[in-house]
């Protein structure tokens, strides 16, 4: 967990990458790249993402990986019930176990405010502010951006995958948040406009 001098850095990086007030379908990264892959959002919060998380902050000469928590909001939430401040910024060179104990962790032994049980909507990056995960738990999905080129993204979802692009997301990941249903049109037009490939190309 951060100190209070770092917390505000934390954000103010953060925000160089996404937009921290939009949420899906809308556009969420301030230079939306398009060609997006998506995972269910508990992934985003398991320690076997860390090394794809790594590999990303590599590729854009990142020796961090930071996470910041945007709901619940961190003052009203978590610094009121004496759990701190909602972020990580650990090393590319920490271990899975290392990214699990940071997100894991239980303030005083209370699960509540551990960032795996409490988040809600998470954005993930590193200084270089050149890519990205955001995740939110309400429609369950996590996107990421800032591959490189198609090779380095199709070589990084074989390795760390399974992971949909949007037309994969609409049809296997979303209909659970919608009672099984259909995505209503509106919100899969804006997902697919925002997310969807530029190259036509699925992973």
């Amino acid at each position: 967990m951060p100190d209070r001098d770092e917390y505000p850095a934390i954000r103010s990086r953060t925000a160089v990458t996404f937009d921290l007030d939009a949420r899906f379908p809308d556009q969420v990264f301030r230079e939306g790249t398009g060609d997006s892959l998506f995972c269910e959002f508990d992934v985003a919060l398991a320690p076997e993402i860390w090394p794809a998380l790594c590999t990303m902050a590599r590729w854009h000469g990142d020796d961090r990986v930071e996470l910041l928590v945007l709901e619940p909001d961190g003052d009203d939430f978590y610094v009121h019930e004496g759990f701190g401040r909602p972020a990580v910024s650990l090393s590319v060179e920490a271990s899975e176990d290392d990214y699990w104990a940071a997100i894991g962790f239980e303030p005083g032994g209370d699960a509540l405010g551990s960032i795996a049980i409490s988040a809600n909507v998470i954005a993930i990056t590193g200084p270089s502010a050149k890519w990205g995960c955001w995740g939110e738990r309400d429609p369950e999905v996590a996107v990421f951006q800032g591959f490189p080129d198609e090779a380095a993204r199709s070589e990084w979802c074989a390795r760390f995958g399974p992971f949909l692009d949007v037309s994969g997301t609409l049809e296997s990941y979303l209909p659970i948040a919608f009672g099984e249903r259909p995505v209503p049109d509106m919100h899969a037009a804006a997902l697919t406009a925002n997310y969807g490939p530029l190259t036509g190309k699925r992973p």
